[in-house]
């Protein structure tokens, strides 16, 4: 279940992640571990397998990379060192423009555009604590997908550093983006609708 594990502390950091076992998906969101297991489903990961390649098509030839989940996103506070980074996240797609936040551990810094694809058991956390995350460090789209309503809602961070929802799209949808000019995604595809 993806809830916090009885806590043996008051606050984990990213020193803590690298030492839980390597067939387990753990998040930390400010000091608290969220444990991740068991593997999301076949609808979840036919989904992301679906949008993973229009955006990967869509990225080639451009400065940003995409990357599906498991893929870590430590995000610091400050200048603190990784060991002490409190909060590490998996979204289960990631966009980063900026090369010089990647390094052979994922991404360190904020990424430009996070994905998460809702389960009834994500979606409290995707939904508020997530999103308050995303908001907060300044992730400037994110992507909420409701697989059981075939449905994306959009938000892109505005000029106050709050996300605004610019829409919902819909399974016969063409999804674009404010943040990526030109990217147009046929939700019919994604979603598989005949």
């Amino acid at each position: 279940m993806n809830t916090p594990f009885k806590r043996q502390k008051e606050s984990y950091t990213y020193a803590d992640y690298l030492e839980w076992p390597d067939d387990e998906r753990w998040e930390i969101i400010e000091g608290a571990p969220y444990n991740m297991s068991p593997a999301p489903g076949t609808e979840h990961q036919q989904i992301l397998v679906a949008l993973l390649l229009p955006l990967a098509n869509y990225f080639k030839d451009r400065n940003c990379q995409v990357f599906p989940a498991p893929f870590d996103v430590r995000l610091p506070r400050g200048d603190e060192k990784d060991e002490e980074i409190s909060t590490v996240v998996q979204p289960d797609i990631t966009v980063v423009c900026d090369s010089s936040k990647l390094d052979k551990k994922g991404c360190k810094g904020v990424p430009d555009m996070v994905v998460e694809i809702l389960s009834h058991s994500t979606a409290k956390k995707d939904l508020s604590e997530k999103f308050n995350l995303y908001e907060k460090n300044g992730v400037k789209e994110y992507w909420i997908i409701f697989p059981w309503e075939k449905a994306i809602d959009i938000y892109y961070l505005n000029q106050d550093k709050r996300y605004e929802k610019t829409t919902t799209y819909f399974a016969r949808d063409i999804l674009t983006s404010d943040l990526f000019p030109n990217l147009e995604i046929d939700l019919a595809q994604v979603f598989e609708v005949k």
